[in-house]
């Protein structure tokens, strides 16, 4: 920041005349810090500083904060701000809740919203089809929101969470050796992670402990390519790690400026005397640090021959967005004070003003980029896909191999260079992660009791039914004329089938109708016989004769009448 503001005050284009002023605070991750400095910055009692040590002549009330860092105390600064409508500008806290106008009214930000990374992460995870998987956030605004953004999009694309857990980490160790045992008793091999780098800093030191290897790490952009983490994982429990990172940026001037800072040991610089002092493992004689047999600092000390995160220029991102988050103030008090070859002073600045110009400013920086906001107060999402590659000298590479930009139509959005990716256990497989394997054609998939979507049984269609598509829930029925094949697959064409002579079946049907036939010729025979014989030739008469009723009892013999009787009753 303070970079900036000398880049901006040695202008001859932006805010000519005009000189800004600072003040710095390290809010320590801590929201009762947070609260306690934007009060102080907000009450106008503060003296701020110009970057050659005078203090400003002007009041020293705020007219623009610039951070936090983190989204729990970027949110507690945001509302105590929020009535005195001072813009706050952070660079690095994600938390989707903090695009909500109506509660942090004065809330910016030069970050992409985690509305975005996550459901990135969750497009991620799809696209390798990995259904099954676990989930680990931290316990704070920042993890909780990020992580529940993601489960909504996940759920929607058909992925399940084995498990999802929080922790902090100040947490009991009791606590985090139950997330180690939870780990331990999944089937899931991929692990999405919402967490701050100092919280996986404290996890990747148990995993350690445990030796927990093999699993496929997806992480956000708060430890994807935090060199000390890399550091930490001697394990090499992360590699092959994939996840979400702001895209690498550079700002020309700024490597040379802080590798050129030398500390000032005054009551002013409390942060240059305990940052160099902790660098070099010296002390000034006027610090108040209490370590024994260390050297006394020189204050000439050189920065270029120290290697580490802080030389590497590894945060060149972060740096990026607070040189484009103090722009945008400097391009907002440009247009207030309609700075065109010189300015008109006598304007009033009113925070609720400049609130409202830094919402419509639109420029680009001088290496190219465009910053703006849009009505939530989040610039464009764009994201680098990082791949966590393991080098010979046991160190991690943090490989690009892929993009997001929100800005590019929806089928663009995402690219991979899939060749790139190197997986876990250092392989090129892209590991498996499912609760089930897919049902193939020919079956149908069963929902197992108790479990969720994702977990469930391939039934074989019955007979007479198919299936001919992957993971299908239902079997149709072939047409009538149709029968299934062997598969289950597809339908084919009924076909006509004869009984043998050689088969049981057809044994004792011939043999049925043969002694049938034979009953029925003897039948004939004996009919044919005794063919005139009176039973035979009323048998087949509906004409029978017998006594008259009608005559007397002394009838003649050989008197009959002629009737009508059924053939059944025998009558003759």
């Amino acid at each position: 920041m303070i970079f900036t503001i000398e880049e901006i005050n040695n202008s001859t284009y932006l805010l000519p005349g005009i000189s800004l002023g600072y003040k710095i605070y390290d809010d320590c991750r801590s929201i009762a810090i947070s609260v306690k400095v934007a009060l102080a910055l907000a009450n106008g009692n503060e003296v701020f500083y110009a970057p050659t040590e005078a203090p400003c002549t002007r009041p020293g009330q705020a007219q623009a904060i610039i951070g936090g860092s983190a989204s729990s105390p970027s949110m507690a600064i945001a509302t105590v701000i929020g009535s005195f409508h001072i813009s706050e500008i952070s660079h690095f806290a994600t938390c989707a809740c903090l695009s909500d106008k109506t509660k942090y009214p004065s809330f910016l930000r030069t970050v992409p919203s985690n509305y975005y990374q996550s459901r990135v992460l969750a497009q991620l995870v799809k696209h390798f089809d990995w259904t099954w998987i676990g989930a680990i956030r931290t316990n704070d605004d920042y993890g909780n929101n990020g992580m529940a953004t993601f489960t909504e999009t996940a759920q929607q694309l058909g992925i399940c969470l084995e498990y999802s857990v929080a922790f902090y980490r100040t947490d009991s160790s009791d606590k985090i050796k139950k997330i180690i045992d939870i780990i331990k008793a999944s089937t899931s091999k991929v692990i999405v992670t919402f967490l701050s780098s100092l919280d996986m800093k404290v996890l990747i030191q148990v995993l350690s402990q445990h030796n927990l290897t093999g699993y496929q790490w997806v992480g956000s952009e708060a430890w994807i390519i935090d060199s000390q983490t890399a550091e930490m994982d001697t394990h090499h429990i992360l590699d092959g790690a994939i996840g979400l990172s702001i895209p690498k940026a550079q700002v020309s001037g700024i490597r040379e400026f802080i590798l050129n800072v030398k500390p000032i040991n005054s009551s002013n610089h409390k942060l240059f005397t305990e940052f160099w002092e902790t660098l070099f493992n010296c002390k000034f004689k006027q610090s108040n640090s209490s370590a024994e047999n260390q050297r006394e600092c020189t204050g000439h000390e050189d920065l270029t021959g120290v290697q580490n995160s802080f030389t590497d220029m590894s945060l060149m991102p972060i740096f990026n967005n607070i040189y484009k988050g103090v722009y945008a103030v400097a391009h907002a008090l440009h247009s207030i004070f309609g700075c065109n070859e010189t300015c008109n002073y006598k304007v009033q600045l009113d925070p609720q003003m400049i609130l409202q110009h830094i919402k419509k400013i639109h420029f680009k920086t001088k290496e190219g980029d465009q910053v703006y906001f849009n009505e939530n107060g989040d610039p464009a999402a764009k994201y680098e896909i990082i791949n966590w590659q393991p080098t010979e000298n046991g160190t991690v590479d943090f490989v690009t191999v892929g993009l997001y930009d929100a800005t590019f139509p929806a089928d663009k959005q995402l690219s991979l260079q899939l060749e790139s990716f190197i997986w876990a256990k250092n392989t090129k497989q892209v590991p498996v992660s499912v609760c089930s394997e897919k049902c193939p054609p020919g079956t149908r998939k069963v929902l197992q009791k108790g479990k969720p979507v994702c977990c469930y049984d391939c039934i074989r269609c019955a007979e007479g039914e198919i299936s001919n598509i992957t993971d299908s829930v239902t079997c149709e029925r072939c047409h009538p004329e149709s029968w299934s094949n062997d598969r289950r697959d597809a339908c084919v064409k009924k076909e006509a089938e004869f009984l043998s002579y050689e088969e049981i079946m057809g044994v004792l049907l011939t043999t049925a109708a043969l002694f049938g036939t034979g009953i029925t010729a003897v039948v004939a025979a004996i009919f044919f016989t005794y063919r005139t014989t009176p039973i035979v030739r009323a048998n087949n008469s509906d004409n029978y004769y017998m006594p008259n009723p009608s005559h007397s009892t002394n009838h003649l013999p050989g008197s009959y009448a002629l009737c009508q009787c059924p053939v059944a009753l025998g009558c003759i």
